[in-house]
């Protein structure tokens, strides 16, 4: 499997929520450069990062932190929309299309505010917290008002989101989301958005980088990064703008891809090209740029997603939900395109799950087996999450990297029987979001013993955030 390592300016700083680090933690077993150790103790410096990783320690030094089970590097969710977690269980009542399922994510989306998106979305990410997610990608382009009338400060649901990170313990990359038209349109100049889109859209690409521009996160757990939210919601004269601001600033930038049959046709009709070419024309494809989903490619766009260092989200619980389809991982992952992980809808939130199920999706496509290890599904979910997100330097348990890991029960009813040494099969395979025991983030214990360090009951917090969105 492809990895990318990004490079990104941004200095790192105190963890999240700015409690102190712990010292030195003792893992019963840590998986370290693709190998399950056993008896690790890990030190952590004043600044959150590992400093001496010392391996065959039989027995915990004094005053080091107890971790039972197996360590790995923390989960990185490269493609997430905080405000679909109100939908999970309602969209499962009768049938429909994807389309069917987006007219009842507008309806969430229009009842949301500031206040309102940050209780829900400081209780979204403390539940990926408990899933053993220590950084997510925040795709967003809820922007304004209901109607797209500015707020006071038209950033204000950016600062919602950055701050609900930080209340949860988690780093967020916030890719703040270009989302200008309803559908390609005749010409390709872009159809005017809809009534519930309105708030998406910032009327241009242009008006669209000035607000991104005004906007600074407060604490060193965010960074900023951009997306074009797809070929049928940014006109093609608008992409330019957008890939040259996350040029110009190094940053990550994201784009939906060929997630329907339907923008690919639109998109030919109008342009002669499929999305992916259009994308190459206009600069947006490149090292530092995801393509989320990649579902209905052609051979020649594969080849071109690869040869150009883009990388590939893949969304499986997502994209089974609404009957997207089966995207080309392997196909990509061999022309090159780096493989990263997202909950995207959070239809379920559980990286485990997503890593075996691009396995297991491949496996029901093509009816043969072993199309990734677990090792390398494993690094889909840590490193290939954390380069596309600009965070290379929080994906492995290796000195002077981020303090953040994650520990996973080897004696649960799920995961309970297997050898040590295929504790990476193990979790892969078998463990859930259930088996996460421990969620650390430079060195700060977020999730201890299976329960959130910050807030007192995350169930209740999604129940009555949920709750208050109900018209």
């Amino acid at each position: 499997m492809t990895t990318r390592t990004r490079t990104n300016p941004n200095a790192t700083g105190p963890e999240p929520g700015g409690a102190p680090a712990e010292k030195v933690y003792w893992c019963e077993n840590a998986w370290l450069n693709g190998t399950v150790e056993q008896h690790v103790v890990l030190e952590v410096t004043a600044q959150g990062r590992l400093g001496a990783i010392r391996t065959g320690v039989q027995t915990p030094p004094p005053g080091a932190v107890t971790l039972r089970g197996l360590t790995l590097p923390g989960l990185a969710n490269a493609h997430s929309h905080a405000f679909h977690r109100a939908l999970r269980g309602t969209v499962q009542v009768g049938s429909g299309t994807f389309w069917t399922w987006r007219d009842t994510m507008y309806r969430t989306a229009s009842l949301l505010t500031p206040d309102s998106y940050y209780a829900l979305a400081r209780a979204v990410y403390a539940e990926m917290a408990l899933a053993g997610i220590t950084c997510v990608g925040e795709f967003h382009y809820l922007h304004h008002a209901p109607g797209g009338e500015r707020y006071d400060d038209p950033n204000a649901m950016s600062h919602a989101l950055v701050a609900a990170a930080a209340d949860a313990g988690i780093r967020i990359t916030l890719l703040d989301t270009a989302y200008l038209a309803s559908g390609i349109g005749p010409k390709g100049r872009g159809e005017p958005p809809t009534r519930p889109q309105l708030r998406f859209s910032d009327g241009s690409a242009e008006a669209w980088a000035e607000r991104a521009d005004a906007f600074s996160p407060d604490g060193d757990h965010a960074r900023v990064g951009a997306a074009v939210h797809s070929v049928r919601a940014v006109p093609a004269r608008e992409l330019h703008t957008v890939a040259e601001w996350a040029e110009q600033r190094k940053a990550p930038l994201h784009v939906h891809l060929s997630e329907q049959n339907a923008e690919n046709e639109a998109c030919e009709s109008v342009h002669g090209l499929t999305p992916t070419a259009l994308l190459a024309e206009h600069g947006v494809l490149g090292p530092r740029t995801t393509a989320v989903h990649a579902t209905h490619l052609t051979a020649d766009d594969i080849r071109t997603v690869g040869g150009s260092g883009t990388g590939v989200c893949m969304c499986p619980t997502t994209e089974r939900d609404l009957a997207d389809g089966i995207g080309p991982a392997p196909a990509l992952d061999g022309a090159g395109a780096g493989l990263s992980l997202g909950s995207d809808s959070h239809a379920v939130i559980d990286l485990f799950e997503e890593a075996r199920a691009l396995e297991l999706n491949e496996r029901l496509a093509s009816r043969t087996r072993g199309h990734w290890t677990a090792g390398q599904l494993l690094r889909a979910a840590t490193e290939g999450g954390h380069a596309a997100l600009g965070w290379p330097e929080a994906s492995r348990l290796e000195t002077g990297a981020l303090a953040d890991f994650v520990t996973v029960a080897l004696d649960s009813v799920r995961t309970a029987g297997p050898v040590v040494r295929l504790g990476a099969e193990t979790a892969v395979f078998a463990a859930t979001a259930a088996d996460v025991r421990h969620t650390v983030v430079a060195g700060r214990h977020v999730v201890r013993d299976g329960s959130h360090t910050l807030l007192d009951s995350v169930p209740k917090a999604l129940t009555e955030s949920i709750a208050a969105l109900r018209p």
